[in-house]
């Protein structure tokens, strides 16, 4: 039986892990947390946020997915949505879905991210 999701891994390109923490740790303020050593041979780095948690894979032929995506529920969305724009990362908002404020942005391997609050109505 299902209990939780653990975590969600995006691929990187080999070499960017420098980049990808500035990005994941710097801009979305997320901590770094270490890999095992076994695990952090392969290359990637990951992070967290409570209880999220992100895995960067670095992958040889790297390639961003077109629609796979996470979906991070945040607090103060038009606050996070200004922080983000604030270090030059893209903005798209979308109200397509009921119940929600919503947008879309890209890390630096143009991995796509949604960044999600509930409307009060609805939390």
């Amino acid at each position: 039986m299902l209990a939780a999701l653990d975590h969600v891994q995006l691929a990187i390109p080999p070499g960017s892990e420098d980049t990808m923490r500035a990005y994941y740790a710097g801009v979305l303020g997320m901590t770094e947390i270490p890999k095992p050593p076994v695990l952090a041979a392969r290359g990637g780095c990951w992070f967290r946020a409570g209880p999220v948690h992100l895995h960067l894979g670095a992958e040889e032929d790297f390639r961003p997915a077109g629609q796979a995506h996470p979906g991070l529920r945040v607090t103060g969305i038009e606050a996070y949505a200004a922080r983000l724009t604030a270090h030059g990362a893209p903005v798209t908002w979308d109200d397509d879905l009921p119940g929600h404020r919503r947008f879309f942005s890209a890390d630096p391997a143009d991995n796509r991210l949604e960044f999600l609050e509930p409307t009060p109505d609805t939390a």
